[in-house]
């Protein structure tokens, strides 16, 4: 990929993330609150592996003597546009010339720092970095040139891949240079470049991986091809937890192109020369599977959640009088809201190649975490991670999916067993009815509501399954990934109680896009709605008194902009307008939806979004993510959420777990806040747009209908 040509305080939860989800999906655990977790990515050592390129100053960047700059990306490229914004970053600081780029994806290597691409954190996390090997290379292609033109290097300077004097006219490529510039000291703090000197930062660029997409020779997990490879797909139980009782494998053996029937700890294997035939030996296979160890139902684990609902949970936030707020004068409003599990999706199913010899293991798999799977890898074998590499691929989605390794582990066994090479292959249903499923919630919340309408007290119990709980090492008495986004909240309410209730949940469960933003932000938001109802107040004026302060600047800055941009409703049968604002990832997005809710049909109309990321590094980029984002949201509101009995889900393609289509997909405007900015404060972008959505659109369809939606899907297939 080229630049130009197109070629290619406390614990965060990206720190808990580091650790990575096992084959399980339990988190290998490390530090949180005094308990072990992962390594931080600021303590990982930080050396240049060996390059071919004489010009190596840091482990992202190198330059050969034609003067082609190869740029490492060391973050997982999920359709999100990493591929595109990193690299420009680097770019910029060095000078280079965009049709003389290329970007390569990274092995799993130390060197890169964390690799896990997960809570909007690619460009934050590796902004400075970046811009810092970019700048390191630039001042010591800079120096050499100087002695070369026998000037100050402060005359010179690095544009378009070389190095230029003004004063003089003269002029060196970057390749003429490498050789001198490799021979000095690489600097530890250069001088970055001021924002009125970007040449690509903050500025609008062409996705650089799209002429590949386009032609098909951008590479995939599922394009990976090895020779001696066997393709391998594997016979799972229909009920979670449930074992294989027995299946013919000479059947599946009959098929032709099968090579073997292998049974392991997830099913039954069939490997074979194509994927094809292994998967009509799946299907010859027979199988047949003893139940679940508990037959659980989606009925069931809502009366479980109702009756763990009756219960006070754990505190994870207090302000003023707490809970006891709730007894003063003025009328008491309750809501209960209710979210199911929801899969994750991809549209590139879960996939893996293996290769395991006696010096060593490959893995080539599209994933959002290259080094937990070394270290996974490197565990299941017994071997030093130093002898396994891990190479990653772009990957068709990951929304948090691909932080597990359950795929990655059957393949290396498989490939251990067999002596050759294997690449796994999970069809679409293997994925509906085996992901790490986005928790159940059942929300209740109660406000007390003073004289003028506005909140006094303000109560929230949270019941929900815990991600991180998976972990039998996990101790702490709140789950964060369960309460983020309705503790902290902008609005002006002097008395507060959140709390947490843990449910069970037999499935397993995983970081879905924005986590447990995209569950409180619809409760907190459809509640400030009800509030306002309540109050007899518009939903945004409502909203406007609440966020008064000065933490809430943000929230009401966007809110403002929104409704501003968003014009006159269009009137029409059953015609409504919702809104939302919510923080996350240290963003704040507000949108306001536009339906037309009709009795056969609801329409959305079009989504105005104003975005508050701080610095824009790539506003295209961010847009894009922004208009995805909606399109991913809508699908889960309106269709998402699998449902299960006698312990297996429901849920197996396409056609009964839609995604939104085209003649469904609104207008999309995303309006980005034009107050300055330091570049040093950025937000992140890739998951912002998911929280806000589905309230607002619930809030505009009882605008439009008079229907208060509290539970979700809106249209359940």
């Amino acid at each position: 990929m080229g630049l130009g040509a197109m070629r290619l305080g406390h614990l965060t939860r990206r720190e808990l993330l580091l650790a990575g989800l096992s084959g399980t999906g339990a988190l290998a655990v490390g530090v949180y609150g005094g308990f072990r977790l992962g390594r931080r990515a600021e303590r990982q050592r930080r050396i240049v592996p060996p390059r071919e390129q004489p010009f190596a100053p840091h482990a992202f960047v190198a330059i050969d003597t034609a003067g082609l700059v190869t740029i490492w990306l060391g973050q997982a490229e999920l359709g999100q546009g990493v591929a595109t914004t990193l690299p420009m970053v680097l770019a910029d600081e060095l000078g280079a010339d965009p049709e003389r780029v290329r970007v390569v994806l990274a092995p799993a290597d130390e060197s890169y720092g964390g690799q896990l691409t997960a809570v909007s954190s690619s460009v934050r996390d590796h902004w400075l970095e970046l811009r810092r090997a970019g700048a390191a290379a630039r001042e010591l292609l800079v120096a050499a040139a100087a002695t070369g033109f026998g000037v100050p290097p402060s005359t010179c300077r690095a544009v378009g891949g070389a190095v230029v004097h003004p004063d003089s006219g003269r002029r060196t490529p970057f390749g003429a240079l490498v050789a001198a510039a490799a021979r000095l000291p690489v600097p530890t703090a250069p001088a970055l470049k001021s924002p009125d000197e970007f040449t690509f930062i903050g500025k609008a660029m062409p996705c650089l991986d799209h002429r590949s997409k386009i032609d098909g020779t951008a590479r995939y997990g599922l394009d990976v091809r090895v020779p001696g490879m066997w393709f391998a797909v594997v016979a799972r139980s229909p009920a979670l937890g449930g074992r294989v009782a027995k299946f013919d494998a000479a059947a599946a053996r009959a098929v032709p192109g099968v090579r073997e029937v292998l049974a392991i700890d997830s099913g039954v294997a069939v490997l074979a020369d194509t994927s094809h035939a292994a998967m009509l030996g799946r299907d010859a296979l027979r199988a047949e599977f003893s139940p679940g160890p508990q037959r659980w139902s989606s009925a069931a684990h809502w009366q479980h959640l109702a009756e763990r609902a009756a219960i006070a949970g754990q505190t994870a936030q207090s302000r003023g009088a707490g809970l006891a707020g709730l007894t003063g004068p003025g009328r008491l409003v309750e809501a209960e809201y209710r979210l199911p599990f929801v899969a994750h999706a991809t549209m590139e199913p879960m996939n893996c190649t293996a290769e395991v010899r006696a010096d060593g293991c490959t893995v080539t798999v599209p994933t959002q975490a290259p080094q937990r799977v070394r270290e996974v890898v490197a565990a299941q074998l017994g071997w030093p991670a130093s002898r396994v590499q891990v190479q990653p691929t772009f990957a068709g989605g990951g929304f948090g999916r691909r932080v597990a390794v359950d795929f990655v582990v059957e393949a290396v066994a498989l490939a251990q067993r067999v002596g050759r090479p294997v690449q796994v292959l999970w069809t679409r249903e293997d994925d509906f009815a085996h992901d790490h499923y986005r928790p159940s919630a059942l929300h209740r919340l109660a406000a007390r509501l003073g004289p003028e309408g506005l909140p006094l007290a303000w109560h929230h119990r949270i019941v929900s399954p815990s991600i991180l709980a998976q972990d039998p090492q996990f101790r702490a008495p709140v789950d964060p990934t369960a309460v983020e986004g309705a503790i902290d909240l902008p609005y002006r309410i002097p008395d507060q109680q959140i709390e947490w209730v843990a449910a069970e949940a037999p499935c397993r469960l995983g970081f879905w896009r924005s986590v447990g933003h995209s569950l409180n932000a619809f409760a907190v938001e459809c509640f400030l709605d009800e509030l306002a109802a309540a109050a007899g107040a518009d939903p945004v004026a409502y909203r406007q008194r609440l966020l008064d302060g000065p933490t809430a600047a943000g929230h009401r800055a966007m809110l403002d902009l929104a409704v501003a941009r968003a014009g006159a409703l269009t009137p029409g049968p059953g015609s409504g307008r919702g809104v939302a604002v919510h923080a996350s990832f240290g963003s704040v997005v507000a949108m306001v939806v536009d339906v037309q809710a009709q009795p056969e049909r609801l329409r959305v109309l079009r989504v105005t979004a104003a975005v508050d990321c701080g610095f824009a590094v790539h506003p295209d980029g961010v847009r894009a993510q922004i208009e995805g984002g909606v399109a991913f949201a809508l699908s889960a509101a309106r269709f998402g959420g699998v449902t299960f009995a006698d312990g297996a889900a429901m849920a197996s393609n396409f056609h009964d777990q839609p995604l939104l289509r085209a003649p469904d997909m609104p207008q999309v405007e995303v309006h980005l806040a034009s107050r300055a900015v330091p570049p040093e404060r950025l937000g992140g972008v890739g998951e912002i747009a998911v929280p806000p959505l589905a309230p607002a659109l619930a809030n505009a369809i009882h605008a439009g209908t008079g229907v208060r939606p509290r539970v979700l899907p809106l249209e359940p297939s």
